[in-house]
């Protein structure tokens, strides 16, 4: 293998490849930006007065494409000044920095004077055109690692950052290579933005990407869960799916159109992953979301401190003889949490096993009753969103107990190849309740359906 090369450009030269992608400073095992404000302005002091900085470590593809393998934080320090969005802070001791200014002498030519400029609350903007030369023209060196892939970086993200600086969490992300660009994605969700109460602590030292891990872990390969951090990215790695990210993608967006100040409460950095598994738990009933929110402030406001799980134990206390992250402590928790939230939105077994929503729905729409239950995902994600899109989310159309008649409605609407969008639009406005007999509910929608497909000239095909 050959040697790393030795490049050294000018800190103009080197901010303007990150800046126009040649060098990309986002790689995606690498850990977000944890400097202080107080560390960026001492970086800027040492460039500002021509001190020394460590190389930077890049690797490059065989497309000439470079990655910042270590040297990230100090990379975005020196870009965010250079291109105004970091300020230095008033706190700043040392910042009075001698330079030699430039005058014009009697004789009109050009000499030179000492001075000193305090950059104190300053942007590069602000300095003087002999310090901004200073600060172009500094000498940035770096160490090339050829021929390198996602797999490679990976590997000298961990090998650079071998020092207590990267934590448990940041460097067991590291393991995570071959999904760690589909968790950043996640991360600058709104969900994770807005929608819940994570410290910005947590946000920069990995605990954010370490829920994440641990839902994906939860929701889809419980039976395999790991432990501890690293054997969970491992694992991750090798045996999670393009499809797996997706689904907890499209949970996020659900999640984030209900969750509110008052119910975000119970996704922090200790019972995310619990409560994040139980949504996928809970979309699989075809109820409401809006159920859900309901349910995290009943959960909140009493259930979590009156009622106890068969061993006698509340919610709380089920981890106190074992780790919080023990399998068994896990699979108990969300076995009372799935008791209590099917209980509460009253949603129980005979629901979604006795075939009685599927008879239902066969019986109103003439249809097979095995037919009817392999498609019933279909009409549950088709109804959901078609409830999203046209029904108030406080109407009370959307009650559970309204829902048979929808979903029969959403049957009948594949079955006769016709849309339904435009009538449900206009069905929520006229309507504002329903009739608690399902079947004479299901008839009523039927009929004004029916009329409206003929006025509209059969209402179009399905798409």
């Amino acid at each position: 293998m050959a040697r790393p090369r030795k490049q050294t450009y000018t800190l103009e030269m080197y901010l303007k490849k990150i800046n126009e992608g040649e060098i990309d400073n986002n790689a995606d095992v690498q850990r977000r930006m944890v400097w202080s404000r107080e560390q960026m302005n001492e970086l800027i002091v040492t460039v500002l007065t021509d001190e020394y900085i460590p190389p930077i470590i890049l690797g490059e593809e065989s497309s000439s494409q470079l990655h910042i393998a270590d040297g990230g934080c100090r990379s975005a320090a020196l870009n965010g000044f250079w291109n105004g969005t970091h300020k230095i802070t008033g706190t700043l001791e040392n910042s009075l920095i001698p330079y030699k200014k430039k005058i014009k002498t009697k004789g009109g030519g050009i000499g030179w004077e000492d001075a000193v400029f305090d950059i104190k609350n300053k942007t590069f903007d602000k300095l003087p055109d002999e310090l901004k030369k200073k600060f172009n023209e500094y000498q940035i060196e770096t160490v090339i690692h050829e021929d390198c892939d996602n797999h490679k970086i990976s590997k000298y993200i961990k090998r650079y950052n071998n020092h207590t600086s990267m934590n448990a969490d940041q460097k067991a992300f590291t393991y995570l290579d071959k999904f760690a660009g589909n968790i950043r994605k996640l991360l600058d969700s709104r969900f994770f933005l807005d929608h819940s109460v994570y410290t910005e602590k947590d946000k920069v030292k990995g605990a954010v990407e370490r829920v994440v891990v641990e839902t994906m872990m939860c929701m889809n390969h419980l039976d395999s869960w790991k432990k501890q951090p690293k054997a969970a990215c491992r694992y991750l790695n090798e045996n999670a799916s393009e499809e797996e990210f997706e689904q907890f993608a499209a949970y996020l967006r659900r999640l984030e159109a209900i969750i509110t100040d008052d119910s975000k409460s119970v996704f922090n950095k200790k019972d995310s992953f619990l409560f994040l598994t139980l949504f996928d738990r809970f979309a699989k009933l075809g109820v409401e979301d809006r159920y859900f929110a309901e349910f995290l402030r009943a959960f909140q406001g009493g259930l979590r401190f009156v009622q106890r799980n068969r061993n006698g134990l509340l919610f709380d206390e089920i981890d106190k003889e074992l780790s919080t992250k023990d399998r068994q402590v896990i699979v108990d928790k969300l076995d009372m949490l799935e008791g209590l939230m099917l209980e509460f939105v009253h949603t129980d077994a005979a629901d979604t096993s006795d075939g009685g929503i599927e008879s239902f729905i066969a019986e109103m729409v003439t249809l097979d009753v095995d037919k009817v239950r392999e498609d019933m995902d279909l009409y549950r994600e088709s109804l959901h969103t078609l409830l999203e899109e046209t029904v108030k989310i406080d109407s009370p159309l959307r009650d559970r107990e309204n829902r048979p008649s929808l979903l029969a409605m959403m049957a009948y609407s594949y079955k006769a190849d016709k849309d339904m969008d435009h009538w449900m639009a206009e069905y929520a406005r006229r309507h504002h309740t329903y009739c608690p007999d399902q079947k004479k509910n299901f008839l009523s929608m039927q009929k004004g359906f029916e009329r409206y497909c003929k006025k509209t000239e059969g209402g179009g095909g399905k798409s």
